[in-house]
């Protein structure tokens, strides 16, 4: 079977390595110069930045990508991170995550475990969010805060904004796989190692080459067009999202493109720092629940001090957008970041931005329109694509299963 992939982020690259493995012909086309999209390295002033991921794996060794980086034999290393996440109170204290129900009353204590059990079978069917889903048993200010800085930091958007079905499942997955790990070498330890598997199974990656249009006849895609030429395919799968893939052919399924179109992406911030002793000193995540604006932060030099200077640390603070003033939005995160490391020495190395046409997910948590279009041989993978309850890359590694299902690959 032939495929053409549109993309080389990590949808894409992950597809192209699933593919190859079991003896299929694949040519990847890439418009950037280079490979792994939002999960690559970026050098600077010695450090390996990243284009967008924070250098961390929501579910460590144990979650779905790292399953599918060990099925298709890249050579990728994950640290679990230790511990897993801690959350800063009010007070300024530090307690671990797994502790949080100890900041509740008794009554509420039994109250959570008992909805979180019962949750297991019986997912919410209507559309309500998850702050007005724990609204309905609980009137907590600590798990309302607690809930907008892990969706903040996990997904890019405030608890009223997740469906409550989609992170009940990214709980149950929080269960099942536990918590988050960082690549030895960073995102682009993955992507590189996914782009020698490819190469080394016969696969082809065009980078600066951009599809200008998919062939479509009879309903059934037959090729795409990159520089005016035609190249012959079986099947495509686009990592560029459903909407961007709807506009390179004529797209005549109006309920398809309505449905779509009104997905909403995720927006976010990164702020990355270096400093010459540790901020936080761990692996884990920093969850800042009582921040005005930063949702969590890590610092990935404990697990891999290859991503800095000898004797420097690599510090990453992420916050949804909650507003449309992007510098008032920056300018709060950077006052927060005063305000949770007062009297420490570190440098601003660089802001990052994800929205509009680099968003942090095309598709935001609960909004994925699946791996289906309305050409049958035609498939869509990565952020616009997520398979449920996945955090980020995790999602990403479920809807490029769930394609692959579809396709037949296993």
């Amino acid at each position: 079977m032939k495929a053409v992939i549109i993309g080389a982020g990590l949808g894409g690259m992950l597809a192209g390595a699933k593919l190859t493995k079991a003896g299929h012909d694949v040519e990847i086309f890439e418009r950037l110069p280079f490979v792994g999209g939002r999960f690559t390295n970026l050098l600077y002033k010695g450090f390996k930045l990243s284009t967008g991921a924070l250098h961390m794996i929501p579910h460590g060794s144990r979650g779905p990508l790292a399953q599918m980086l060990k099925e298709v034999g890249a050579d990728v290393t994950i640290i679990d991170s230790d511990p897993m996440a801690v959350i800063r109170k009010e007070n300024g204290e530090i307690i671990f995550f797994h502790d949080f129900r100890n900041e509740l009353t008794l009554t509420k204590q039994v109250k959570l475990g008992t909805v979180l059990v019962y949750s297991l079978k019986f997912k919410p069917k209507s559309e309500i969010s998850f702050r007005d889903w724990v609204f309905k048993y609980f009137e907590d200010e600590f798990l309302f805060k607690l809930a907008d800085s892990f969706c903040g930091w996990a997904l890019s958007l405030t608890a009223k904004d997740v469906p409550a079905r989609e992170m009940l499942e990214i709980i149950d997955n929080m269960y099942l796989y536990k918590g988050s790990g960082i690549p030895i070498g960073g995102c682009g330890a993955v992507t590189d190692a996914l782009s020698k598997i490819i190469r080394s199974n016969g696969g082809r990656i065009y980078t600066q080459s951009c599809v200008e249009k998919i062939v479509i006849e009879n309903e059934m895609t037959k090729g795409v067009m990159v520089q005016g030429k035609t190249i012959d395919t079986d099947i495509v799968i686009s990592d560029i999202g459903h909407f961007e893939t709807s506009r390179l052919y004529e797209c005549k399924d109006r309920v398809y493109l309505d449905k779509i179109s009104n997905v909403k992406p995720s927006k976010g911030i990164k702020i990355c720092l270096c400093a010459d002793e540790p901020l936080i000193g761990h692996s884990g995540v920093f969850f800042t629940p009582y921040a005005q604006r930063i949702n969590g932060i890590n610092e990935v030099t404990n697990a891999d001090p290859s991503l800095a200077p000898p004797g420097k640390h690599l510090v990453m603070s992420h916050q949804a957008i909650i507003s449309d003033d992007l510098n008032e939005e920056i300018n709060l995160g950077l006052l927060d970041l005063q305000q949770l490391f007062p009297g420490k020495k570190y440098e601003v190395l660089l802001i990052q931005s994800y929205s509009n046409g680099w968003p942090v997910n095309r598709a935001s948590s609960g909004s994925d329109n699946g791996n289906k279009t309305s050409i049958t041989n035609l498939y869509i993978v990565g952020d616009g694509a997520k398979g449920k309850g996945g955090i980020e890359v995790e999602g990403v590694a479920l809807g490029v299963r769930n394609a692959m299902g579809e396709i037949g690959v296993c």
